[in-house]
């Protein structure tokens, strides 16, 4: 006799199989993604690289993933207010929050202004920095776009990549100098 369970986990993998090979696109932020990620921030921390350098570049892997998934076609109708705003905001958290035991930097935040003689908080730095990795990716088309301007119309080749790895590599230096 098979029970209700075996044969959900026998249903299961015949109906994903059946969906993969009669998709026409896929596209979504899947956990392939997150882990292709953590794969590469675990190998940058083992090579010596500042967890706080990764946390970055993870930060904006995040929101360059989040600004792409909230264009996609099924969410050119608008559901909900600041919808994507918040498409954004979950793509980047459901990247971070589950990478954040990688490159974890737990250090001291002291707040002179709390407290007779200051009060030390316990902080995690990496969030700080894979949101500044976050800003950096979304303010680069803005920049692009005002580079262009200066340039009377005219770009440079791959202007918007160039752009935003420039910042990134700058950024990543300054910290992974600063830190180490």
């Amino acid at each position: 006799m098979v029970s209700k369970l075996q044969k959900k986990f026998f249903v299961f993998p015949i109906f994903a199989l059946l969906s993969a090979l009669f998709a026409k696109i896929v596209s979504a932020h899947c956990p392939l993604c997150t882990i292709g990620a953590g794969a590469a921030a675990g190998a940058a921390v083992w090579l010596g690289i500042s967890k706080l350098a990764v946390a970055m570049f993870i930060g904006a892997f995040a929101m360059s993933m989040g600004m792409w998934f909230s264009n996609l076609k099924i969410f050119k109708k608008k559901y909900v207010t600041f919808q994507k705003i918040a498409i954004v905001l979950a793509v980047f958290l459901t990247t971070v929050i589950p990478l954040m035991p990688l490159f974890t930097a737990i250090g001291p935040l002291y707040l002179s202004f709390i407290g007779p003689y200051g009060t030390t908080y316990a902080f995690n730095y990496s969030i700080l920095t894979s949101l500044l990795g976050g800003v950096i990716v979304f303010l680069s088309p803005t920049l692009s776009r005002k580079l262009t301007k200066v340039r009377k119309g005219k770009m440079l080749p791959f202007q918007g990549i160039l752009i935003t790895f420039i910042s990134l590599i700058i950024a990543g230096g300054i910290i992974q100098i600063t830190v180490t």
